[in-house]
């Protein structure tokens, strides 16, 4: 199933404590999940290339222009 690239979101880790697969200054995909929001988590596409949860607290959503989140789901 195509994903519908207006909708995607975007973080900044600004803390990567005790989670190696974070890097600190680097934009993340943000998968939704309604469930572990309510928990103060969010699921990211990390490192590894799989997406987990972590801390909402150790990341900043960001809102980028259309071609810049185009190039970072490319390389996903």
């Amino acid at each position: 199933m195509a994903q519908d690239k207006t909708k995607q979101m975007f973080a900044l880790c600004i803390e990567n404590k005790d989670c190696d697969d974070l890097e600190k200054r680097k934009v993340y995909h943000i998968v939704p999940d309604d469930e572990a929001a309510k928990e103060g988590y969010v699921r990211v596409v990390d490192e590894s290339g799989e997406d987990y949860l972590y801390p909402e607290s150790h990341f900043v959503i960001i809102q980028l222009p259309r071609n810049a989140q185009d190039a970072l789901l490319a390389a996903i």
